[in-house]
Order: structure tokens, then sequence, then C-alpha cells
């Protein structure tokens, strides 16, 4: 068993192996037919986004039509938002601790807040304003990571659909099973980045490199957790002059990425409209927000 389990793992060496110099002799043929004199295609740069976003089938095509153009203009100019946002707010309202809540954003008109769901932008806008800097500082590290390289493959479009899934999902799930509390932070959008990535990786496993995949798998295990626990932490251990914040957003926006996310970023070199599995998560998200609005107006305990 164990020469068997050695052999195994020399056969992988070997294939990860033959596909390194496989892609090294694809990108030696493209530079010697000119493939590098645009000098909107850094190769090393796209060689190295393709191995973490794609798995090895479509990579070649991408290398082929890769550049920054457009750049991955969506999830720099969110962050941007998200980080000015929150730092006019902790300058005209500072914060006297940098994990719980304070007035100056609970009364800021982005937040969600249930007794406010007639005000329908809240239910986007809560993505805007985080609880400190703790909570902004793990959003936007992440979005950032994940979503520039995503956003470099895919495009602003497919990854913005993404993100905002993940946005609307967390606060209506949120509405629907913690309705009486309140809710800020991107963490819908970043989980729904996550959730897609996730899918892909584990269902190309084997495509996309098995020792970089272990490691993807544990840092988004590590980084879900973490973030999950400072949730927690807002959600029930929050001090008694702070606001307890939900958490079900988090786990609603990593549903909306492993369903709408992944189907969006496994259609690479596909078209996404032709695609029956876009249409069957995009049906059974739809069902989910007609749901949520339905118990918002009549069932919602916040009435």
């Amino acid at each position: 068993m164990a020469a068997a389990h050695d052999l195994e793992i020399e056969e992988d060496v070997n294939l990860n192996m033959d596909r390194e110099m496989k892609e090294e002799l694809e990108e030696e043929k493209m530079r010697e037919g000119g493939a590098d004199k645009d000098p909107f295609k850094p190769r090393k740069v796209h060689r190295i986004v393709s191995k973490w976003m794609l798995p090895e089938p479509v990579r070649r095509t991408y290398l082929e039509r890769a550049n920054c153009l457009p750049p991955p203009v969506f999830i720099i100019s969110i962050s941007i938002a998200e980080l000015a946002l929150f730092i006019y707010y902790a300058v005209w309202k500072p914060q006297k601790q940098w994990i719980t809540l304070d007035t100056g954003i609970l009364e800021s008109p982005f937040i969600y807040r249930p007794e406010k769901r007639e005000e329908a932008w809240r239910f986007i806008s809560y993505m805007l304003v985080h609880a400190g800097v703790q909570h902004i500082l793990g959003n936007l590290i992440m979005q950032l990571s994940l979503g520039i390289p995503l956003e470099m493959v895919h495009k602003g479009l497919r990854v913005g659909l993404v993100y905002l899934a993940g946005v609307i999902a967390g606060s209506l799930a949120s509405s629907i099973f913690d309705p009486l509390k309140s809710l800020v932070g991107a963490s819908g959008g970043v989980y729904a980045l996550m959730g897609g990535y996730f899918m892909n990786v584990l269902v190309n496993f084997k495509e996309m490199i098995p020792a970089f995949g272990v490691v993807r798998l544990l840092i988004i295990v590590l980084i879900i957790v973490s973030d999950m626990g400072f949730a927690l932490y807002r959600r029930f251990f929050v001090p008694a002059n702070g606001s307890p914040v939900s958490f079900a957003a988090h786990i609603a926006g990593g549903f909306a990425g492993m369903s709408i996310g992944y189907t969006v970023f496994s259609c690479f070199d596909q078209a996404l409209l032709k695609d029956p599995r876009f249409w069957t998560a995009i049906a059974a998200y739809l069902a989910f927000v007609l749901f949520a609005v339905f118990f918002n107006i009549f069932l919602s305990p916040a009435n």
C-alpha cells in the first residue's frame, strides 16, 4: 500500500511538471509569434492569474486574449467607496472603540435597519458601511485579493453580478432569519466571491494544481472561520452599550456564490446566457427573492 501511495504521489508530481513544461512551451510559442508585442499583456502576471483562477483546459484561451482592458474597475471602485464612507463616519462621529458599532453609523441612511425596510435601497447600500477597523480591513483585503484576479479573468460585469447577488441575498436572508437586527458590511458580496471561487477549486481540483488547491482551500476556510467568529462576537457577545448585528448575510452570500457564482465563474469560455445552469441558478435565486419580499410585507416580526 505504501508503495502504491508513493507511486500515486510521484505520478501527481510528474503530471504537474508536465503541465508546467507544456505551459512554458506554449508561452514560448506565443512569444515567438509576437504575442508579447502588446504592452497591455504582462504575460507573467496573466499566467499566474490563470493558474489560480482557471482549470487547465481554458488557460490557453485566456492567455491568448488576456489583457488589462478594461481594468478591474468594479471591485476597486466598490472598495474605494467603502473605505471613503468608513473614514467619513470615523471622522464625523469618532467611535469610542473599533470593534462594535457606534451611534453615528447606526443613524446612517445606508445601514439596513428592520424598522426602515420601506427604504429599499438599504437592502444594497448596507454593504458600504462597516462596524470597525477589523471589519472593513477583513472585507477589503479579501475582496481585493480575490476580486481583482477574478475580474481580470471574468471582467467586471460577471464579478459585479455575483457580488451584488451576494449582497442582496445577505440582506434578504437577514430580514428573514434575524428580522429584528441591523446589518452592515460587504460580507455578503465577499462571501459570494469566495463561494463561487471555492466551488470552482473544489470541482476542478486536479486541474487547478493539487498542492496549490489544498493551500487555497485552507486559506478560504481559515478566512471564513475567523470572519464568522468576529461576526458571531458582534451578534451575541457585543458589549451592553453596543448594538448587535446580524450575521445571516455571510451564510446567504456564500450560498449565492456557490450557486450563481460557481455557474458564472465556470463559464469563462462559454456564453453565459446559453448555459442552462445559469438560468436554473437565477430561477432559484428569484424564487428566494420573491419569498423574502412576501415575508417582509406580510409575515415579518418587524412589522
